[in-house]
């Protein structure tokens, strides 16, 4: 069976991961449809990654252009933006440079996204990464985040600004809907997205930059989860996940950012069950740490 191409353009940010960028790039050239366009927004430090991707680039001619650009800036959000800029598809697809892709993941994806013209965009099911349901202790919290009880809170964006993951059931169907999208890898309607895409609020490792432009898509568009279209998030070690006090700092000032300037919640209820999930995270910490 042969290989077609569809039109959207992947944007790929990337910086110094020759390693998990090639075995990203192994799992996408085993998929039966690709990108007609792929943008490699490059912040690395030397060329291998650069030489990794002219080579990978002649086995997807014709049906994948490649376009390589150096990283005027880097951090994940900007690098984004970027790549759209540079984009010439009507379909935009996000996906990171540690991931593995399953069969059919590509086509699955497209074909979700087509199934409903409403639908602004679609992600993929992170396998590694999924909603499983909360104990009693969890369940409590969520329910007053949210302000009442729910019997499932996948896929949700609830109180300030807690995104939740999107649940993989057999009984669900292919598409799901859900509130807020990641990045990890996801198509969108080009139309659907903001210009530019990513707020220039976010910097770095942008926690949460994804589920700042998703709810302004959602806004007017259907999001959903496809739930067969799976990749597995080879996620890998990096300076920023060994601070633990500068990525919880940077959680609490994103998420602030999108509860107040996204969902506009700036009531002081609103600051109060932020404080709460704070002071929630740093007693589960805690118990882990005992364990």
């Amino acid at each position: 069976m042969g290989i077609a191409s569809i039109p959207v353009s992947a944007v790929l940010p990337t910086r110094d991961r020759a390693g998990s960028l090639s075995r990203m790039l192994d799992s996408l050239l085993a998929q039966r449809v690709l990108p007609s366009e792929l943008i490699v927004v490059d912040g690395s430090s030397g060329q291998e990654s650069r030489e990794l991707i002219e080579r990978w680039s002649a086995l997807v001619k014709p049906y994948c252009i490649v376009r390589w650009e150096r990283a005027i800036q880097l951090g994940a959000a900007v690098q984004r933006n970027q790549g759209v800029a540079a984009a010439t598809q009507p379909f935009v697809c996000f996906f990171d440079d540690d991931i593995l892709f399953e069969p059919e993941c590509v086509s699955r994806l497209w074909c979700a996204l087509q199934s409903d013209a409403k639908i602004g965009g679609v992600s993929a099911m992170i396998v590694n990464q999924r909603y499983y349901p909360p104990g009693w202790v969890s369940q409590i919290m969520f329910t007053v985040m949210h302000g009442r009880c729910e019997s499932s809170f996948a896929g949700r964006v609830i109180g300030p600004a807690i995104n939740l993951l999107p649940e993989d059931r057999d009984d669900l169907p292919e598409v799901v809907p859900v509130e807020w999208l990641n990045t990890t890898c996801t198509l969108y309607r080009r139309e659907a997205l903001p210009s530019p895409p990513f707020d220039s609020f976010f910097s770095g490792y942008s926690l949460m930059e994804d589920v700042a432009v998703s709810l302004r898509v959602g806004r007017s568009w259907k999001l959903a989860n496809a739930r067969t279209a799976r990749i597995y998030h080879d996620s890998q070690p990096a300076d920023y996940k060994d601070n633990k006090f500068a990525l919880a700092k940077m959680e609490l000032i994103n998420r602030h950012y999108v509860m107040t300037q996204i969902l506009e919640r700036c009531q002081l209820s609103d600051c109060l069950k932020l404080f709460l999930l704070e002071l929630f995270g740093i007693a589960t910490s805690l118990a882990k740490l005992t364990e």
